[in-house]
C-alpha cells in the first residue's frame, strides 16, 4: 500500500476545519499530521471534536501555526482562517516549497484594487494574485492540476456561478439583468460567537442581510463575466435560514430571443453530462437543501416562465462541504495527482 500524502490544516477550530477534519478521516490518499490552532494548541483533536474518537485522527494535537513546521511536516496545506491572515501564511508556506489551498478570499479576486474595495484592508501579496487558480473543478480542473496555490471558491458563488454556467456559455440568457436570491444555513456566517447568530436569533427567523454590498457579489461577477465573455454585474441578495447547513440560491434570468426550454434543458444536460456533482432534476422537481446535505454535489432545478421571458434557476448546494472543506479536498486531490473523487463519494447526511 502506498504511503499516505502528509498534509496540515491552518485554521483547525472554525466550521471548514472541522469539516476538513471529517473528511480527512477517512480521506484514503491523504493523512493530517498538522492541525493548527493558536487557542487550542495542546489538546487533541477529539477533544475538540468527538465525532474523532476512534478514528485515526482522534489522537492527532493541537499545534501552533508554524510555517517552518508545516514545511518539514507536509506536502500541502488547507488554510481555513480569515481573510488578510491568510495572504501571509499562504506566500510563507509557498515560499517554504508547499502547495496551498486556500479557504479565505485572499486570491478569489484576480485585481488587487477589487479586492481592497470590498473586503476594506490592504493586499500585501498581489504577485500571487496572478498565480492563483480559482478552484472551481467543473471549469478549471486543469489549471488546478497544474498550481501551487489554489483560491477555493466562497460557498454562495458556488452554487451560483455553477447555476448560471451551462446559461450563460451557451448564450441564452440576457447579461444585464441577473438577479441571484440566495438563502444560506446559520453555519455559513462562521463559528465565531455573535448575537445575529445565537439560536435565539435564527430559529423560527427568516432575514435578509448584506444588502447590496455581499463581499461575495465580485468574486460571482468576476467568474460569470469570465464565462459569458463580457462584463456583467449581478444583483446579489443573500438571507440567513433557521437551518445548520445548506444554501438554496434562486436565479432569475431573461432569455435572449430564440430561447426556449428544449434549448435551456439540451445546454444544462450537454454541461452536467460529465460533471458528476453536478444533478439537473427532470422538469418539474426543484432541489432542497436536505438533499445535498454533507455531500459535493450542487443540484439544479430549471423553470422557464413564458409569460415573463424568465429562466428561474434553482442551485443547492451543501456550504461547508462543497461550498468550502469538500471543494479544498478536491482541490487537493488534483493538485496531487489524484482523481478529483478520491475520498468524496459522501453520502447525504440525512437529518
Amino acid at each position: 500500500m502506498a504511503a499516505k500524502i502528509r498534509v496540515g490544516l491552518v485554521g483547525v477550530t472554525g466550521y471548514t476545519g472541522m469539516e476538513l477534519a471529517r473528511i480527512l478521516a477517512s480521506h484514503p490518499s491523504m493523512e493530517l499530521v498538522r492541525a493548527t490552532s493558536r487557542s487550542e494548541a495542546g489538546q487533541p483533536l477529539e477533544a475538540l471534536y468527538p465525532f474523532l474518537r476512534g478514528t485515526g485522527l482522534g489522537g492527532l494535537i493541537v499545534s501552533e501555526p508554524d510555517p517552518a513546521d508545516l514545511a518539514k511536516a507536509c506536502e500541502l496545506c488547507f488554510l481555513a482562517v480569515p481573510h488578510k491572515a491568510a495572504m501571509e501564511t499562504a506566500d510563507a508556506l509557498i515560499r517554504a516549497g508547499l502547495k496551498v489551498v486556500d479557504l479565505s478570499a485572499d486570491f478569489r479576486l484576480r485585481d488587487k484594487a477589487v479586492y481592497e474595495a470590498w473586503y476594506k484592508t490592504g493586499h500585501t501579496r498581489e504577485a500571487l494574485l496572478s498565480e492563483a487558480v480559482y478552484g472551481l473543478v467543473e471549469l478549471y480542473a486543469e489549471e488546478v492540476r497544474r498550481a501551487r496555490l489554489v483560491a477555493n471558491p466562497g460557498c454562495y458563488p458556488t452554487a451560483s456561478i455553477l447555476g448560471l454556467a451551462p446559461a450563460l456559455s451557451a448564450g441564452l440568457v440576457e447579461t444585464g439583468d441577473i438577479v441571484i436570491d440566495a438563502k444560506s444555513g446559520a453555519s455559513g456566517a462562521g463559528r465565531k460567537a455573535a448575537v445575529a447568530t445565537l439560536f435565539c436569533e435564527t430559529h423560527d427567523s427568516f432575514r435578509a442581510y448584506g444588502l447590496p454590498t455581499h463581499r461575495h457579489t465580485p468574486e460571482i461577477e468576476q467568474e460569470v463575466s469570465r464565462l459569458a465573455g463580457s462584463d456583467i454585474t449581478v444583483s446579489f441578495n443573500t438571507h440567513i435560514l433557521p437551518i445548520d447547513r445548506g444554501i438554496l440560491a434562486t436565479i432569475y434570468t431573461r432569455l435572449k430571443p430564440g430561447a426556449d426550454a428544449d434549448t435551456v434543458r439540451a445546454a444544462y444536460e450537454d454541461f452536467c453530462g460529465d460533471k458528476p456533482w453536478v444533478r439537473l432534476f427532470p422538469a418539474g422537481t426543484l432541489p432542497e437543501t436536505r438533499w445535498v446535505r454533507g455531500t459535493m454535489y450542487c443540484d439544479l432545478g430549471l423553470v422557464v416562465d413564458p409569460r415573463t421571458g424568465r429562466l428561474i434557476i434553482i442551485s443547492a448546494i451543501d456550504n461547508l462541504c462543497r461550498g468550502a472543506s469538500g471543494q479544498a479536498v478536491a482541490n487537493a486531490n488534483l493538485m496531487l495527482g489524484l482523481p478529483v473523487n478520491t475520498g468524496l463519494d459522501l453520502a447525504p447526511m440525512m437529518p
